[in-house]
Parts: C-alpha cells; sequence; structure tokens
C-alpha cells in the first residue's frame, strides 16, 4: 500500500484546474488507503514546535495536578486522560498512553449545552502553562480551518458543491488531543502497543507526530506498514463518519501505534468533526440505483456518542 505525499498549496492559491488536480490525488488515496500525507500547508513548523513544547510542559506536570481536571470529571469528556483509560483495541485492552482533549470551549450556561448534546461544554485546563488556554484554543481554530481546506478538495473531488461542508463547523465538536507514549522497553524481546489498532470515529483527522515514529496501517491484505514521520508534514485519514457520509467511497482504514523503540514519544491529532447536529446522510453522487446507502442517516452528534462509549469504560460504568 502506498501512502502519497500531496502537496495541498494549490488548494490555497492555485488555478480551479490546480485545486481540481489535488482533489482528485487526495481522492485517490483516500479510496485505495485512507491515508495521505500533506505538505504545504499554512501551519508553521515554528507553531507545531511551540506545541509540543506545551505538550511536554502538560505532561511533564505532576500527577495530583494532572488529575484535578480528569476527563471523568468532565460531561463533555474534555480534560485529562489517565494511562491506559482508552481502550481502542478490545483484544489488547488499555492503550499506554496519556492524553489531554480540548474542544469548543462554551461557557457552562451555553443554550446548546443540555442532555441532547451531551458532548458540548466548558473545557477544563491546567492553571499552568499560563498561556496554556490561548496557546491551545488559537491552534484549535487554525488547525480546525485546515481541515475544512482538505474538506473542500474532497467536495470537488466528490462533484458536489465545494463549500458543502462550510457551514457544517459552525459549532464543531473537533478535538485537539495532546498523546504522551512513556518509555517502555521491550520486554522478552517484544515490542507493546502504544495505541491498539482502531479505526477514526469522525470525519478526518490530522496527525502530527513527532520524529520517533511508531505509526502503522493497515494495508487491504491485512499486513502492518509504518506510516513514519515526514518533516513539515501532516498524516491526515478518513474516519467512520467520512465513511458512512461517502457510502464506503472512502476508506476508514485500521491504524495503530507499535513503538518501534520503546522511547518515549508525542503526538497531536486534531478529530475534524462537525457540528453536533449535522445530518450524516449519504452524500449526492455516493449513491445510485445500483449503489444504495448501505447506512441510515445519523446526527454527528449521535453517532459520535455511540463511539465514545464504546472505547472508555467510565462513560457506561454506574456510579
Amino acid at each position: 500500500m502506498n501512502i502519497p505525499l500531496i502537496n495541498i498549496s494549490s488548494l490555497y492559491s492555485g488555478t480551479a484546474a490546480e485545486q481540481l488536480a489535488v482533489a482528485n490525488a487526495i481522492d485517490t488515496a483516500c479510496r485505495e488507503s485512507g491515508f495521505f500525507y500533506i505538505q504545504g500547508h499554512p501551519i508553521s513548523q515554528a507553531r507545531m514546535r511551540e506545541m509540543r513544547a506545551l505538550s511536554e510542559a502538560f505532561f511533564a506536570l505532576p500527577e495530583t495536578e494532572k488529575i484535578k481536571i480528569d476527563i471523568t470529571l468532565s460531561a463533555n469528556h474534555r480534560g485529562y486522560g489517565r494511562m491506559m483509560a482508552e481502550q481502542l483495541d478490545p483484544e489488547n485492552p488499555g492503550d499506554i498512553k496519556e492524553t489531554f482533549d480540548m474542544g469548543l470551549n462554551l461557557a457552562a450556561d451555553h443554550p446548546l449545552i443540555g442532555p441532547d448534546r451531551p458532548l458540548y461544554g466548558p473545557n477544563q485546563y491546567p492553571p499552568v502553562p499560563a498561556d496554556f488556554q490561548q496557546k491551545m484554543e488559537r491552534h484549535y481554530w487554525d488547525m480546525l480551518e485546515l481541515g475544512k481546506t482538505i474538506l473542500s478538495a474532497l467536495a470537488m473531488a466528490l462533484g458536489i458543491d465545494k463549500d458543502f461542508f462550510d457551514d457544517k463547523f459552525e459549532q464543531p465538536l473537533s478535538v485537539l488531543r495532546f498523546i504522551h507514549y512513556p518509555e517502555v522497553p521491550p520486554k522478552e524481546g517484544k515490542q507493546h502497543i502504544g495505541a491498539g489498532a482502531h479505526t477514526d470515529y469522525g470525519c478526518i483527522t490530522i496527525l502530527w507526530q513527532d520524529e520517533i515514529g511508531g505509526l502503522q496501517v493497515q494495508d487491504t491484505r491485512g499486513e502492518w506498514i509504518d506510516a513514519p514521520p515526514i518533516e513539515d508534514s501532516f498524516v491526515i485519514n478518513i474516519g467512520n463518519m467520512m465513511a458512512r457520509w461517502s457510502n464506503d467511497r472512502y476508506k476508514s482504514t485500521p491504524h495503530r501505534v507499535f513503538s518501534p523503540s520503546g522511547e518515549e514519544r508525542y503526538s497531536m491529532p486534531f478529530f475534524v468533526e462537525p457540528d453536533f447536529d449535522t445530518d450524516v446522510s449519504c452524500l449526492d453522487n455516493c449513491c445510485s440505483p445500483g449503489t444504495p446507502p448501505k447506512y441510515e442517516p445519523i446526527s454527528a452528534g449521535d453517532w459520535m456518542i455511540y463511539c465514545f462509549n464504546n472505547t472508555y469504560a467510565y462513560r457506561t460504568e454506574t456510579p
């Protein structure tokens, strides 16, 4: 399986023909592997160095400080995820990593918040570093704009309105996540699983990974292939929501983090998810009389809740 590297700079300044060429390259990658790298994006290396430093500073806090914003204390799944809190692969329970999740930061009395939309709400932030919230929220909105640009290319490739996705991200469920994989030496010669084999829940994922590597993607034969870090690039992959939206034209491909050396590793995925009430129904041009829709319509929020409840034990435990 080939994971292509696609320069998307034409999506910002190119002619219509150049933009369509990029869209077609992305379309091919999404149909064949569900994964591709991008370069030519507007997120600077300096910004990513700054965000990595912020991530390292957060995870270096004492455990007693981090658990004050534990994700189990949040009604809307925000804050610190302890080591092994997430279970992505039921056959290999307990991922060896710790996390921090943030999203759209709404005041507790915001009208969108309520029992019908339980993924909306306030973020939980640590008191230090002092500029943590400001840096996180700035990066969140910049990454969302990058995600919408990639989605505009998918819309072009699908032959639907280029702006189809634009108004579906006004109050997004998108999540920016920090991940820290601790140093875990190989045991009895075996490498450890940092994140179990899984597919992503949502629309698309934009991943920054450090120089250590470890991301692996499953090819059509069931073999695991490496997706190593490439300087000044992001890895993009299709999630289950987009697979539903496209009637499986686009693949949501299993992937995992399999530590090559047991060394400490940092990564930073941005999960591009639309507004809670967005209707996820088969897109125009993705079905026909001979290819009917495979999935029932569902709201983006209800789909995400279903996925969260199947991954985090705390969400279904009885108090």
